[in-house]
């Protein structure tokens, strides 16, 4: 639920009122105690604590004290109602405390009880998960955000990362400009300095320069070190809308399911500010909250979300798959979707990096599009996502500048935004133009502007340029070999064949196990692997048969969305492709089709 829901209708979904019958069927998941004045059913940060449902009496959920403010209750739970919050899918820690109010009688729901009720009982888990949303909805546009302080310089591309990672994951927060009188309140009573920025508050920890990993290590949202020897069915490798898709289907459809992102749940999708072409919302909606509620629909079947994990090497001999994380940690999987998609492009222009996140974007949010306000800024590109952004700062009472190369919009752009942003008053449209340099101190004040056919330059002021010129497909990590066709590292595949072929006689040919790409580092899939006379690789003549659908060069390990050589690069297109991925899966592994 977006900050656009009136607090009303949050309360009200927060709190669904229960059926008896409903409430029966519920409470037979779990076990019945007696618990007093007091005493409470789970702690501040407990990692995914039970669900507690309320038959008699009553319990107030805690605020956990901060280093600015003491512990305080924020809301109070009667009977009939259950206690519980969004980390109940997500597995993070949560920094609230319940505390029996009133002598109590709750049934406890453990977590493999609570996911055993969401899988066998669909019109309670729709009420439960609708509520759990609302709830951390809530907290985060109430005092409960108190739980995860971030404060940093609104002019540091490092706060904002880890800015974006908590909207991302949507992790109950609140921002805190250091400049700003309650910023320097909080650095006094958290003792910091400038020096520590950006840092990370919570009731048991100050995290000094802090970053989305360090982040997510402490609140339970990275790979686990006691993962071990744990072999999953499926590693779903990128949180875009072909990894999100991958994950839920395969989850949904009884694969053991894990999702490991790089950076921040999403991919380049959450970064637009509006999609009005996705089929079923006619009014559109924002990138974000697409991404958004198809994590938690992931996490409701069962998937396993980590993030920031990025994978750093896919090795493949003697039994399962292996993923390397950067930290050293290792996930064992029978299969894999490679869901990467593309890494944002930059001008070569002196001081961009200086400016980044200080001035120069990647993506058109409400966190941008506050930072801008009503300033004059600077879009450049001129595809789709150049439009939908220029019209959301519009909107934001921004005056924007669009900067294409091409002689025409309608070239590379829908015309429904063509026509919207020729419209719209505060939208100037500047083709065959490019951004040529860029200007200010500590942040960017202003842009000059060349015209590639007269080469008459102009300067102008500009708060934000916003940048969208595309994307290089995210496959550094796959160790590509040469100019050509590339590889990661090889080694023998454990598949179930049909054909008589062992592991054994497969990890024979483990020089010629490769991921192979093109020349560009996209990934090939099924019938672009041998094509123009090319051999088969060993591996599948082994395994008797041909690869599937979206197959890589590696039997079990597939690809899937913008990564993938020949996708759309649409986003519907990589929900299809992450859904159709999985019944490859199936497939690959022996299981139903």
């Amino acid at each position: 639920m977006g900050n656009d829901v009136p607090m009303e209708e949050l309360i009200r979904a927060a709190h669904p009122v229960l059926t008896t019958e409903q409430l029966g069927r519920l409470v037979a998941y779990g076990a019945e105690e007696t618990v007093a004045v007091g005493d409470t059913v789970f702690e501040s940060g407990e990692a995914a604590p039970d669900l507690i449902v309320i038959l008699e009496g009553s319990i107030d959920l805690e605020q956990a004290a901060t280093v600015d403010a003491p512990a305080e209750v924020i809301a109070r739970f009667e009977a009939n109602d259950f206690v519980g919050e969004l980390n109940l899918l997500t597995g993070q820690r949560i920094f609230l405390t319940g505390r029996v109010a009133e002598p109590a009688r709750v049934v406890r729901i453990t977590q493999k009880e609570f996911r055993r009720l969401m899988a066998e009982e669909p019109d309670i888990s729709d009420l439960l998960l609708r509520a759990l949303v609302a709830r951390r909805s809530k907290l985060q546009r109430t005092a409960g955000a108190r739980g995860i302080e971030i404060i940093g310089s609104s002019l540091s591309s490092r706060a904002l990362a880890l800015r974006t990672f908590a909207a991302r994951q949507q992790l109950a927060h609140t921002w805190f400009d250091c400049d700003s009188l309650d910023g320097q309140s909080l650095l006094r009573a958290a003792e910091l300095t400038a020096d520590d920025l950006p840092a990370v508050i919570l009731p048991d920890a100050v995290l000094r320069n802090a970053t989305p990993g360090i982040l997510a290590e402490n609140i339970g949202l990275s790979v686990p070190r006691s993962w071990g020897s744990k072999i999953v069915d499926l590693a779903v490798i990128g949180a875009g809308p072909a990894g999100l898709a991958a994950a839920m289907y395969g989850a949904s459809e009884g694969l053991r399911t894990v999702l490991l992102e790089a950076t921040a749940t999403g991919g380049q999708a959450a970064a637009s500010s509006r999609i009005e072409n996705y089929l079923g919302f006619p009014s559109g909606l924002s990138g974000a909250e697409l991404t958004g509620r198809a994590m938690v629909q992931a996490e409701k079947f069962g998937a396993h979300l980590y993030s920031p994990c990025r994978v750093m090497r896919l090795d493949t001999v003697d039994g399962p798959l292996r993923l390397t994380l950067d930290d050293d940690a290792m996930v064992q999987a029978r299969s894999i979707i490679i869901a990467t998609g593309a890494q944002y492009r930059s001008l070569p222009l002196p001081g961009w990096s200086r400016f980044e996140g200080a001035g120069i974007y990647y993506a058109a949010t409400e966190l941008e599009a506050r930072a801008c306000g009503q300033t004059a800024v600077t879009v450049v590109g001129g595809a789709n996502s150049s439009g939908q952004a220029a019209l959301f700062l519009a909107e934001h009472g921004a005056s924007v500048t669009i900067a294409a190369r091409r002689d025409e919009l309608g070239a590379t752009m829908s015309a429904y935004l063509v026509e919207r942003l020729k419209a719209h008053r505060r939208v100037t449209i500047r083709t065959r133009t490019e951004v040529t340099a860029l200007h200010g101190d500590t942040a960017l004040a202003g842009v000059t502007l060349t015209d590639r056919a007269s080469g008459i330059a102009v300067d102008q002021d500009c708060s934000g340029l916003f940048c969208f010129i595309g994307a290089e497909p995210s496959t550094g990590w796959l160790q590509v070999a040469d100019a050509g066709c590339g590889a990661s590292a090889a080694g023998a595949v454990s598949v179930d064949s049909g054909s008589g072929a062992s592991t054994a006689s497969i990890a024979a040919t483990a020089s010629e196990l490769r991921v192979l790409t093109d020349h560009a580092g996209f990934v090939l899939t099924d019938a672009q692997i041998a094509r123009e006379g090319d051999e088969m690789p060993e591996a599948y003549r082994l395994l008797g048969r041909a690869p599937l659908a979206y197959e890589t060069s590696v039997p079990a390990v597939f690809a899937a969305g913008d990564v993938r050589l020949g996708s759309m690069k649409r986003v519907a297109a990589a929900v299809g492709e992450g859904a159709s991925a999985v019944r490859s899966v199936h497939v690959a592994l022996g299981s139903r089709t």
